[in-house]
């Protein structure tokens, strides 16, 4: 059974924008799309009546909702199965939950109903840090939100974080038929005690890259692998070469039994500062 790609629908810009961008890549991997609005209607309205005689209002809106969404994927690509459902449950429970049987989950930046300075939402946030499958919080500018750059950036953090996310960020390159930027960032340190510190961590970070890229590669050679060490602080190269690219991926540690946010600074800051979509791609430990 092919895995459905998950979108979080409440009607607001942001995930319209969601649903858009998750039609695509459904359309490019071969993919169902799931559209969930989820909401904890039935608190404060009461449960559903047995009967049927009366149906609560935000019952009445998250059907709307997610009968346009699909509307809309579907004008947009008729090739692409939809299934839609409504869950009165609270929205990053209900799509943590979903992402049990999702290839991935994709939410819009902001929902309905948030201020509209926020730079990332509520539920695209718990989400991100939680879910154990790969997330995708939809941003950016229009250019990179409908692949014009041809190019996916790849940040290779810690090994204990690359194995599952760099092999999701090859599968996407070659589904694209674009190139994949493998960026593993190093900091040039005085402190090293050798002669040529600066370029010491250059070549241990270039090796890093090559450690994690080798048994990888070799199961997608369609995709157009480009290496770089590069200098400076990651979250600031990341979110810099993110404006020229159409999807910047990063991996992610989920410790079994923690439930708190499990999110680094370098995730935090592309969330919330990156200027196309971000992929989050959890490694259980």
């Amino acid at each position: 059974m092919t895995l459905p790609l998950v979108v979080g629908v409440d009607g607001s810009d942001a995930s319209l924008a969601a649903v858009d961008w998750a039609v695509d890549e459904a359309a490019r991997g071969g993919l169902p799309l799931r559209l969930v609005y989820a909401s904890l209607w039935e608190r404060y309205e009461g449960a559903v009546p047995t009967d049927g005689s009366q149906r609560p209002a935000e019952r009445v809106l998250a059907e709307h909702i997610v009968a346009s969404a699909a509307e809309r994927a579907v004008r947009r690509n008729p090739g692409v199965k939809v299934t839609t459902a409504v869950r009165p449950e609270d929205p990053v429970d209900a799509l943590l939950h979903e992402g049990n049987n999702a290839f991935a989950l994709v939410t819009g930046e902001r929902g309905r109903g948030e201020l509209k300075g926020l730079l990332l939402g509520s539920v695209g946030l718990g989400v991100a840090a939680r879910a154990h499958c790969p997330v995708i919080v939809v941003r950016g500018d229009e250019t990179g939100l409908v692949g014009m750059h041809e190019r996916i950036l790849f940040g290779a953090g810690d090994p204990g974080t690359g194995d599952r996310a760099v092999r999701f960020a090859l599968r996407e390159a070659e589904t694209r038929g674009c190139a994949l930027d493998v960026v593993r960032a190093w900091r040039w340190s005085p402190h090293e005690g050798t002669d040529h510190p600066a370029r010491e961590q250059e070549e241990r970070a270039t090796a890093q890259l090559d450690e994690l890229l080798h048994e990888a590669v070799a199961a997608y050679p369609g995709a157009l692998v480009r290496r770089m060490a590069v200098e400076g602080p990651p979250r600031r190269i990341l979110v810099d070469r993110s404006a020229a690219a159409d999807l910047v991926i990063i991996g992610a540690r989920r410790r079994h039994g923690h439930f708190g946010l499990q999110l680094g600074l370098v995730g935090h800051t592309l969330l919330h500062h990156a200027h196309c979509p971000v992929a989050v791609v959890p490694q259980l430990a």
